[in-house]
């Protein structure tokens, strides 16, 4: 290996330990990095310190121009790269930052989509049966398992990646649930009254006839193998429960976390609560669920003022 791979696997094994990311986390890192080390080889860089801005720039222009990645991928590719030339500085392997002044390409502004409280209803009701009423003896036990997946994700707002990394024992009592986040943070998320219920009725009537069909899982939620139920497949019941729904809008796992966040903002939480509810680290990124909430009373007013209509 030459000493530039050298030099950035050690900045991973740092971040590895002192930040403690998730395993997929740190494959994405790992990947970029060795994209850039062999993007560098080809100006014969061998060694941090013949690192110039310019190629850092290059790299960055590449990214787009030649694999034609989106901003967002190449921001965020970038964003790994200055983290291992400040590592690299910190530790005084080079006298200077050199990605320091290298811009990220500007990213357009998506806004959150989110669906309606109507829709939201819709797509629970196309999942499975509602869990405030009684089951018949013969009810699809499968269907029930995709109902209180539904209910959950939008009760709690979770990522698809925390719900389908539950397991039992992170249901600390019928009204609250502990999640895993990005890099592994833990928090503690309520769960309201339909998610309780369908959670019920998932764990009394589904879960232990999935459970006999494995080797027995921690998971909260099993494939009809009795394993751990995917992200791929959570998307799967997501999108066909919107298809039976007659939803047009896209709908995935996503979808529900930011209508969660809306919904709550436009009910009147707290920016600050919503933060802590979804797992942010930083408020400004929760903040951008209050320009949806501006626009639908923008929405609300020009079609109900007098003096704002046409």
């Amino acid at each position: 290996m030459t000493k530039l791979g050298q030099q950035i696997d050690a900045y991973l094994r740092h971040i590895s330990i002192e930040r403690g990311l998730a395993k997929n986390t740190f494959s994405a890192y790992s990947a970029d990095l060795v994209r850039y080390r062999e993007f560098l080889l080809n100006f014969g860089v061998e060694t941090a310190e013949q690192i110039t801005e310019q190629q850092v720039q290059a790299f960055v222009e590449h990214l787009g121009n030649n694999l034609s990645l989106r901003p967002s991928s190449v921001a965020r590719i970038l964003s790994g790269v200055r983290g291992l030339h400040r590592f690299w500085l910190i530790e005084g392997l080079v006298p200077n930052d050199v990605s320091f002044r290298v811009k990220p390409p500007k990213l357009p502004r998506n806004m959150p989509k989110a669906i309606s409280v109507s829709q939201v209803e819709q797509l629970l009701n196309a999942a499975g049966p509602d869990p405030q009423e009684a089951l018949p003896e013969a009810a699809n036990l499968i269907r029930i398992r995709d109902r209180a997946i539904l209910e959950l994700l939008y009760a709690t707002g979770a990522r698809v990646s925390e719900i389908t990394g539950v397991d039992l024992d992170d249901l600390l009592d019928p009204t609250l649930i502990r999640l895993f986040g990005k890099g592994s943070k833990e928090r503690v998320v309520p769960v309201g009254r339909f998610a309780q219920s369908a959670l019920e009725q998932y764990l009394v009537r589904t879960r232990p006839s999935l459970v006999m069909q494995g080797r027995g899982s921690a998971a909260l939620f099993l494939n009809q193998r009795g394993g751990r139920l995917s992200r791929q497949s959570v998307w799967q019941i997501i999108s066909d429960a919107a298809t039976v729904a007659g939803i047009e809008a896209e709908v995935s796992p996503h979808t529900l976390r930011h209508s969660f966040a809306t919904h709550l903002l436009e009910g009147g939480a707290d920016v600050r609560v919503v933060q802590e509810l979804l797992g942010h680290s930083s408020v400004a990124t929760t903040q951008i669920y209050t320009l949806v909430t501006v626009d639908r009373l923008r929405e609300i007013y020009a079609t109900a003022h007098p003096r704002a209509r046409n």
